[in-house]
């Protein structure tokens, strides 16, 4: 497995959009309500600026993704988001999701990003693997975000992660 960023979205678009598609179908709660199409996943891959995407290669197949979304503030340079950790699930139970994780801290790290947050979908695997990582749950929010097939609001769980300790 390798992991690399990419420097253009649309030189892996359609396996993006793929990997996106099939976590909306099996469930994933990653902002978007059903029905969603290929299209709809290509058209919010389009719109991702100013991020920086990783996606996870297994024989030179793209069978993952994560996002480091920096923050715009102007008093957290040293904070960023984790967004759209997405492994298809043809390559699930393989370690593509800690590898990209781990990179993505990598990155963070050179880049002066100090502290990770994120959210999902509370009692997901998402969870478990969050704190297998070492993220601290910071709380849960109820009745935060609508599921994939609709319904009733489901709680989220936040995490953060303190990845040097600032001076």
């Amino acid at each position: 497995m390798t992991i690399e960023t990419l420097d253009n979205i649309e030189d892996e678009i359609d396996a993006l959009a793929e990997i996106l598609h099939q976590c909306v179908l099996g469930g994933a709660s990653v902002n978007f309500i059903l029905p969603f199409s290929m299209e709809d996943a290509r058209a919010w891959w389009r719109k991702v600026q100013g991020s920086i995407v990783f996606v996870a290669r297994i024989d030179g197949e793209v069978v993952g993704t994560v996002t480091l979304v920096p923050a715009k503030q102007p008093n957290q340079p040293h904070r960023a988001d984790v967004a759209k950790l997405l492994v298809h699930p043809k390559a699930r139970k393989r370690g593509v999701a800690s590898a990209l994780m781990k990179s993505l801290e990598e990155r963070a790290l050179v880049q002066g990003r100090t502290l990770l947050c994120l959210d999902t979908n509370s009692g997901d695997d998402a969870e478990r693997l969050y704190h297998a990582l070492g993220y601290t749950l910071l709380g849960k929010i109820p009745g935060f975000s609508i599921p994939t097939t609709g319904g009733e609001p489901k709680p989220a769980s936040f995490f953060y992660k303190e990845l040097a300790v600032r001076g």
